[in-house]
């Protein structure tokens, strides 16, 4: 039985609520007959005994599959076995703990079939009008910055990075090359995404955030983590042109970073340099960074006395700007060579 679009549920130790979430979600879609992909993460507390006796009964005739994994692998593994078995054009994926309501991602999907353009959309729990409770004022922070930070690296103006709400267009979805195991599938997702240039839409959902003693998982592990598949993502993970340009950059940035300062000023100077080398590398290739470092080389020569700077921030900020436009002006060729200067 072919569906439309599929749903795929990650499920890791939910027995208290799994009934009434799998009832909830059933009575939402009834009338849309997606595929209902399930996959227990290795549940040791009856989840898995639940769902191996009520799924058939609850479901009867419905398109679904049971993953059952033997060992918790994290969600991230665990949605990859889900997007083997997907079916349709969409894929809706939701979380299994009742923070999030069903009733939300299908306003997302009938989003979807009003906008073909929409390849992605992200529920966000901060954008909207809808009921909100939050209980970890840390966990939210903690959002907020991670999403500020993957805007920053990856061109993006999102406002719920980590949102357990989404679809994806399953061409897209199944183009992706997924490889984290636990929390930090959304940011695997996410970056990815954005490194094809695709637009991530967003629309406002709610959001019941549960407690510890409730069943709430991630742990301040996982927030750390998160900033390791940032940076790793960005500037480790790329193709060659990119990593070329990034490391070109780099370097040139930390040279021009030794002309400034003394002692440790100049150190600092240097590794602010070096940041920001990297941070110009991320959109443009060779030859746009190249118009930078000699707008740079042109400020430095009206620079002197107290003011030196200001020349060469001019010249810079000037530089960004034209070159930014050449690189979007010429960023969609498919020439493997050419990809390396422009």
């Amino acid at each position: 039985m072919d569906s439309k679009i599929s749903i795929i549920v990650p499920i890791y130790n939910e027995s208290k609520i799994i009934e009434n979430f799998i009832n909830k979600l059933l009575n939402t879609f009834i009338d849309i007959k997606p595929k209902y992909i399930f996959i227990d993460d290795g549940s040791k507390d009856g989840t898995r005994e639940w769902l191996d006796k009520n799924l058939k009964l609850v479901f009867k005739n419905e398109n679904y599959d049971l993953i059952t994994l033997d060992k918790n692998k994290g969600k991230g593994y665990a949605v990859r076995q889900g997007i083997l078995k997907i079916e349709g054009s969409h894929t809706i994926f939701i979380d299994s703990d009742l923070e999030y309501d069903p009733k939300d991602a299908l306003d997302l999907y009938n989003q979807v079939k009003k906008n073909k353009d929409i390849k992605v959309i992200y529920g966000s729990r901060y954008i909207s009008g809808k009921l909100q409770l939050r209980r970890h004022f840390f966990n939210d922070i903690a959002v907020r910055f991670n999403t500020w930070i993957f805007n920053l690296l990856f061109d993006q103006s999102i406002t719920d990075l980590h949102t357990g709400t989404k679809i994806i267009k399953n061409d897209l979805l199944k183009s992706l090359k997924l490889s984290l195991n636990r929390f930090g599938l959304e940011i695997d997702v996410s970056t990815q995404i954005s490194k094809k240039n695709v637009n991530i839409y967003e629309s406002g959902i709610s959001y019941i955030e549960r407690t510890v003693e409730e069943g709430k998982k991630i742990t301040i592990i996982d927030g750390f983590l998160s900033y390791y598949f940032l940076f790793r993502a960005r500037f480790l993970q790329n193709d060659l042109q990119t990593q070329t340009s990034l490391i070109y950059s780099f370097f040139m940035m930390t040279y021009i970073g030794s002309y400034f300062g003394m002692g440790i000023g100049k150190t600092m100077i240097i590794i602010l340099f070096a940041i920001v080398g990297l941070l110009n590398a991320m959109h443009r290739k060779l030859i746009p960074l190249s118009i930078i470092f000699f707008s740079i080389f042109i400020g430095s020569l009206f620079s002197s006395g107290n003011g030196r700077i200001y020349p060469i921030l001019i010249f810079y900020f000037s530089s960004l700007w034209i070159s930014k436009k050449i690189s979007n002006k010429y960023n969609n060729h498919n020439n493997y060579f050419l990809r390396f200067f422009i």
